[in-house]
């Protein structure tokens, strides 16, 4: 059940302790070394990202979004207040890709002790419409269409929490890239199960799951084998999922979290792009998953107490933490 009182107060508090959290979690980036040179000083890389992240918070547009981000230059949050021009060259940048993707994995780190209390974490893809038009003639119909384009987002979330534990905003198909962000969330989290729907289900994943000690809970299509598969993994499933059906799908089931997870992202800071280029659009989906792992954070500050320092090696929780 909802805990309205800590609820409440997240809501209530969020957007000031996002703004901390962020201001927090920038001051671990390392200013790239520039040579001096003629014209204006560049911008901080710090202040960029913090002003990039918190213009794709306040769903603003750039020009819009400026009087907040001269509000954060005010109260110490970033050293000076860059121009939109100067937000919408940070998002244009290939480098701030790998940035926050970083940025997205540690702010997931402060709920690992609230997500390894499970362990339990699931895998999907969501798309993102952009501004653009992809239009072509379609021979058959003999007439002009045309469509948005859109872009991918694949994530693996903890299913305690809703925190993302890993992102990649890439069109490729679902089911490949799942041993790669499985990777990079067993290396903050204790990883006990995975689930995910059988757009995901191949021996490589079931194996990459075994890997790192988890469990796979992913249903079998109509078609698949049972026992006559070579694959000792696909095999163990199988039986699971025969002889303990009830179990299974129980364990299964968890996955509607991931489905919680995108659509709490694209309620509150919505389900489009507004940049036309495409690594922009990249960078702004990223901005949008960082900003959802922020306000999970606020929420297990009400919830749990805990307390977060992206400085700091690890959090702390409450001893009295329980999950059911």
């Amino acid at each position: 059940r909802q805990n309205w009182p800590a609820y409440n107060a997240a809501q209530t508090t969020e957007k000031e302790q996002v703004e901390m959290l962020l201001k927090s979690l920038c001051e671990g980036l390392e200013e790239p070394v520039r040579k001096a040179g003629p014209g204006r000083p560049r911008i901080r890389q710090r202040d960029a990202i913090f002003s990039s992240v918190m213009k794709i918070y306040s769903t603003f547009s750039g020009r819009r979004a400026s009087t907040d981000i001269r509000g954060y230059a005010a109260s110490g949050h970033i050293t000076d207040a860059p121009h939109y021009n100067s937000i919408f060259r940070c998002l244009e940048n290939a480098t701030t890709t790998e940035i926050l993707v970083r940025l997205i994995e540690e702010s997931a780190a402060p709920l690992a002790e609230i997500e390894n209390a499970l362990g339990q974490f699931a895998q999907d893809s969501t798309g993102f419409s952009t501004v653009t038009y992809d239009r072509w003639f379609d021979q058959k119909h003999g007439k002009l269409m045309a469509h948005h384009g859109w872009v991918k987002l694949h994530i693996m979330i903890g299913t305690a929490t809703n925190v993302v534990t890993s992102a990649k905003v890439s069109s490729e198909a679902d089911s490949p890239l799942l041993p790669e962000l499985l990777r990079s969330t067993a290396q903050r989290f204790r990883v006990a199960e995975v689930s995910a729907d059988k757009a995901y289900l191949s021996k490589d994943n079931l194996e990459a799951i075994e890997a790192v000690g988890a469990v796979p809970f992913i249903p079998f299509k109509i078609n698949s084998v049972g026992m006559a598969s070579k694959s000792q993994h696909w095999r163990k499933m199988w039986a699971h999922f025969s002889l303990k059906s009830d179990d299974f799908l129980a364990r299964y089931h968890r996955r509607s979290n991931v489905e919680s997870t995108m659509w709490m992202i694209k309620s509150k800071f919505g389900g489009s792009v507004r940049s036309k280029l495409a690594t922009a659009q990249v960078n702004e989906v990223l901005c949008k998953v960082l900003c959802h792992n922020l306000t999970c954070i606020v929420h297990a500050i009400a919830e749990f107490g805990i307390d977060v320092d992206f400085l700091k090696p690890a959090p702390t929780a409450r001893p009295n933490l329980t999950l059911v």
